[in-house]
């Protein structure tokens, strides 16, 4: 979902007439004008047996996954209705001149770029061809660090990631960080498990890499194949897995450049800012200490010609989706069909709509607001952030395990979370880009050096707090500790999430419950690391964070337990953040319905009460469908629980629930008291 950075994760009076006519609901999704509709259910399945099926079984049956897609869900629904938006907003830039160096003729520009197959496939692997030659002249260690130095300069960050970030001891202050990479599968733990299909996913993995490489005319294509799987196994062994990655201290080893230096003695970092024009960084977070010593040791040791087809397929395998058609069917081959389960390519033009938001977010986002996001819907997603603030306080309050100055931590903590929604308050200037009609992959090129330049000149300058990671039209959102803020773009907030004709039930149900994710991350096993600044401290009693621990560990227990594909078992450490922030952000839109609804006595609507259709609404948001390979890939490699288990998981924790659907002791929905998962 995100750039390399510490992970991001994942509201509003819309003006419903305006955005119904553009966004219209399909038929299909069964949403009617109160949210919910009883087509969705399975009620031959009791709620208090399984609830997801239950709540979502109607719409799972009357929704294939469709043959372009690894999964199928709501987010993909409201991403389908975008992606029609913004098919003719770029279309409709593209088809007539507009002024040179204005953002529609850039959208324009590099939309019909992309979709101009025909010189895609005439250019075939051309554009490839001055790298391909450098590559070919490589002789020594020094040679490879160079181009690596160039590489990155342009933006093509191979073998390890650099950028910049809020300093964690100084969070509004931005300094460097040298991360992990190198990697062609998802983590370093693919490259080591010993199970048949592990095995074989490995044998597909050096196939890809073989059929990138006689693409690019090498001969022996896979005995160079095993090479480079031989390197990156090599670079996997000191690489840190993915529990690991999420320990916000595996990121922080502030080093000066000749302390850097020290371990990497064959790659000069002073050399390597300068390449990137910022030669007057004096110091930066070498963030893994262990894998860049592994780095320097394989640029000694490994022999150049492996190294030499390393860097030919890892050129190839970024630039394969923006290529002709042979590399972008071999890259979909693997990354899509084999690792995911997708059935066929996406459409040329759902293609050309990604890269140009990859390319142009913020320009194509700044006319999609326009048509479906107005200015006055920021206010009322705004009231709905602070009414669940309110509740999130009340609940620190009813705390017996939290003693008084921790509370008063976590209160400055709720009281300077900031909120942004819908859209950026200042757009992004493109205006030094260069886009035109003339090569696709020239225009990815200049696209890339031109976010590279932008990321590396904010090394250390004060924060740009009023910046965005994500553009307006991704459905999704996200809380960002070291600026203590959660971001909603404009495409979360369209119905069925949130919708003012909707009664409140469903919108504290389906939105509220967002939010309240969103919330809770700044109060998760990683978030709480952080203080209201952003910086990584203690803010806690020793006590405190024991209870807080015993507690979490309960919700740890109770995700091992779940098995989501074949043998396998979601990982509790690895998606306890995701899976406190539901548990917890769940429990504040309840509470923070209970208070929006005191005093205004609500009907039952089509039989449910508004109990249930709190419920409902929450865990239809989460409908979703998933090819097994998908399910493989999330639960081995991801810190996110499949969609099913984040409903289960939370309801079976409420005693409002069962409360709701008259659950009873043992029904598979109602947790023993002895192991329910208490937090906030």
């Amino acid at each position: 979902m995100n750039p390399r950075r510490l992970p991001a994760r994942r509201l509003a009076a819309l003006a419903a007439l305006a955005v119904a006519a553009v966004l219209a609901l399909p038929a299909a999704a069964h949403t009617n004008q109160k949210g919910l509709d009883r087509r969705n259910l399975d009620e031959k399945t009791a709620a208090c047996s399984d609830f997801f099926q239950y709540a979502n079984g109607g719409w799972l049956a009357s929704n294939p996954i469709p043959p372009e897609y690894s999964r199928w869900s709501l987010d993909d629904e409201i991403q389908q209705r975008n992606e029609d938006v913004l098919r003719q907003v770029l279309e409709a830039a593209a088809a007539k001149p507009e002024p040179a160096g204005s953002s529609t003729q850039k959208i324009g520009d590099f939309y019909a770029a992309a979709m101009d197959e025909a010189a895609v496939e005439k250019a075939g692997a051309a554009p490839l061809q001055a790298d391909l030659a450098r590559i070919a002249g490589l002789k020594d260690s020094a040679g490879i660090a160079a181009l690596l130095r160039d590489w990155h300069a342009r933006g093509h960050q191979v073998l390890f990631a650099f950028g910049p970030e809020s300093d964690m001891k100084n969070a509004g202050q931005a300094i460097g960080y040298a991360t992990q990479g190198g990697l062609g599968l998802p983590d370093r733990d693919y490259y080591f498990r010993d199970d048949a299909k592990s095995k074989a996913l490995r044998g597909q993995y050096r196939d890809y890499i073989a059929s990138l490489l006689a693409l690019l005319g090498d001969d022996a294509a896979k005995a160079n194949a095993d090479q480079v799987l031989a390197l990156e196994t090599r670079l996997a062994k000191d690489s840190l897995d993915p529990l690991a990655l999420r320990d916000p201290n595996n990121y922080y080893h502030l080093h000066s450049v000749a302390e850097a230096d020290a371990k990497t003695p064959h790659f000069s970092w002073g050399t390597y800012f300068a390449a990137l024009g910022r030669g007057d960084i004096t110091s930066f977070s070498l963030a893994q200490p262990g894998f860049f010593a592994a780095m320097d040791k394989a640029l000694a040791e490994v022999p150049v010609a492996h190294w030499q087809a390393y860097l030919r397929f890892h050129l190839a395998d970024g630039a394969a989706p923006h290529l002709s058609k042979a590399f972008v069917e071999a890259e979909f081959g693997f990354r899509d069909k084999t690792l995911r389960g997708v059935e066929v390519l996406k459409p040329r033009w759902k293609r050309a709509i990604d890269a140009t938001n990859d390319a142009l977010g913020e320009a194509v986002g700044q006319v999609y607001v326009a048509k479906v996001f107005p200015p006055a819907a920021k206010a009322g997603a705004e009231q709905l952030v602070e009414n669940l603030k309110k509740a999130l306080r009340l609940r620190i309050e009813k705390l017996d395990w939290m003693d008084a100055a921790t509370k008063q931590a976590a209160y400055a903590k709720l009281d300077t979370l900031v909120s942004k929604i819908g859209y950026p308050d200042r757009w992004r200037d493109y205006s030094a880009l260069k886009i035109s009609r003339a090569s696709y992959y020239a225009n990815r090129d200049a696209a890339t050096a031109f976010e590279a330049r932008r990321q590396y000149a904010k090394i250390g300058k004060p924060v740009d707090r009023a910046e965005w990671a994500m553009t307006p039209q991704t459905v999704n959102a996200y809380y960002n500790p070291l600026q203590n803020e959660i971001v909603f773009p404009a495409a979360q907030l369209l119905p069925p999430y949130f919708d003012e004709t909707m009664d409140a039930a469903v919108n504290y149900g389906g939105i509220g419950s967002v939010i309240g994710h969103e919330l809770l991350h700044g109060f998760d096993d990683q978030g709480s690391q952080f203080d209201a600044k952003g910086n990584l401290t203690n803010w806690w009693s020793e006590a405190d964070r024991k209870q807080f621990e015993a507690r979490t560990d309960k919700l740890v227990q109770q995700f091992d337990g779940y098995v989501a594909v074949d043998d396998l078992h979601i990982q509790g450490k690895l998606t306890l953040g995701e899976n406190i922030a539901d548990l917890g952000g769940l429990q504040v839109s309840w509470d923070a319905f209970q208070l929006a609804s005191a005093g205004k006595p609500a009907p039952d609507v089509d039989g449910q009460t508004p109990a249930q259709r709190f419920f409902l609404a929450f865990a239809q948001a989460w409908r979703t469908a998933q090819r097994p390979a998908a399910l493989r890939l999330q639960v081995q490699s991801n810190e996110h629980s499949p969609a099913k288990w984040r409903v289960l998981g939370p309801v079976t924790n409420l005693p409002e629930f069962a409360a709701a659907f008259s659950c009873k002791a043992g029904d598979a929905m109602v947790a023993d008291p002895a192991r329910r998962a208490v937090i906030w």
